[in-house]
């Protein structure tokens, strides 16, 4: 009887380490295992970019934390509620969701 054939086959892929690794914000859950303060410390060791911490009262979700030129281009009020309405449904409170937001501006101008 012969003895089965052993294979091992190691895989990986490797690819830069980029920083920042928050590109525009974080949404942080009421159970999430790190919460807002150690994750506000973490991104401003690690990013050159000023995060804003924006508080919110839900069941799943409990801060966001959001680079602040975002907030020169979209109202922090109108930004709460696109994540409640958007963000929220797909995501548990144990979770930290990263996000990536696109804001397009379009501005006319009218000489006199």
């Amino acid at each position: 009887m012969n003895a089965p054939k052993k294979q091992q086959i190691i895989k990986a892929k490797a690819h830069e380490f980029v920083l920042p690794l928050i590109r525009d914000g974080l949404v942080i859950g009421r159970d999430a295992p790190i919460g807002c303060v150690a994750l506000r410390k973490a991104l401003d060791l690690l990013t050159a970019f000023p995060f804003e911490h924006l508080e919110i009262e839900d069941d799943i979700i409990q801060d966001v934390l959001v680079r602040q030129a975002l907030l020169r281009r979209i109202p922090r009020d109108r930004l709460l509620a696109f994540v409640l309405r958007n963000i929220k449904p797909a995501m548990g409170a144990e979770e930290i969701m990263q996000l990536e937001i696109s804001v397009e501006m379009f501005i006319e101008e009218s000489g006199e």
